[in-house]
C-alpha cells in the first residue's frame, strides 16, 4: 500500500490534498475580497479628507487609511480593508504551509501569490490616500496574479492527487 492511500485509511490528509484544500481556499478568499472591492467600487464614495489621505510619508499614511477605513469608514470600505488585512496575513501563512509541505514549485507559487496579495494591498491604500485610477487597475491587476497562483498550485497539487 502506497504511503497515500496508508495516510487516507488513517484519516490523514495527504500532502496534495493538503495543498490542494490550501490553494482551493485561496481561490475562494480572494474571490471574496473581489467580490467587496466591486461593491466599493459601485456603493462607496471616499471622503478627499481622512486620516492618511495625501500624507506626505507613505507608510505612515497607509497605517492612518487603513486605520480609519477599519475602524470609522464606509461600510463597504471597512470590510474590504479588513478582509484584506486578513487575506494578507493567510497568505503569508501559506508560504508557511507549503514550505513544510510542498515543493519548490508550490513554494514559488505560494510565494508569488502573497506578494501579489500584499501588492494589492498597498495599491488599495494608495487608491485610498491619494485617489490615483491607476492605483485601483495595479491592485486589480495583483488580484489576478495571486489568483493565477493559487489555481495553478490547486491544478498542481490536484495533478499529484490523481497520481497518488
Amino acid at each position: 500500500m502506497t504511503r497515500a492511500g496508508a495516510a487516507r485509511r488513517r484519516g490523514r490528509a495527504t500532502t496534495p490534498a493538503r495543498l490542494l484544500r490550501i490553494n482551493v481556499g485561496a481561490c475562494a478568499l480572494l474571490l471574496i475580497q473581489y467580490l467587496l472591492g466591486m461593491a466599493v467600487n459601485i456603493y462607496v464614495v471616499l471622503p478627499a479628507r481622512h486620516p492618511g489621505a495625501n500624507a506626505g510619508n507613505y507608510f505612515s499614511g497607509v497605517a492612518s487609511g487603513l486605520g480609519w477605513a477599519i475602524s470609522s469608514g464606509p461600510g463597504w470600505a471597512a470590510a474590504h480593508a479588513a478582509f484584506g488585512l486578513a487575506l494578507a496575513v493567510l497568505a503569508l501563512g501559506t508560504i508557511a504551509l507549503t514550505w513544510r509541505q510542498g515543493s519548490r514549485a508550490a513554494v514559488a507559487t505560494s510565494v508569488l501569490g502573497a506578494l501579489a496579495i500584499v501588492g494589492a494591498g498597498f495599491n488599495g491604500a494608495s487608491f485610498l490616500n491619494y485617489n490615483q485610477a491607476f492605483s485601483s487597475m495595479i491592485m486589480a491587476g495583483l488580484w489576478a496574479l495571486a489568483m493565477a497562483c493559487y489555481i495553478a498550485g490547486a491544478i498542481r497539487a490536484a495533478r499529484l492527487l490523481i497520481a497518488a
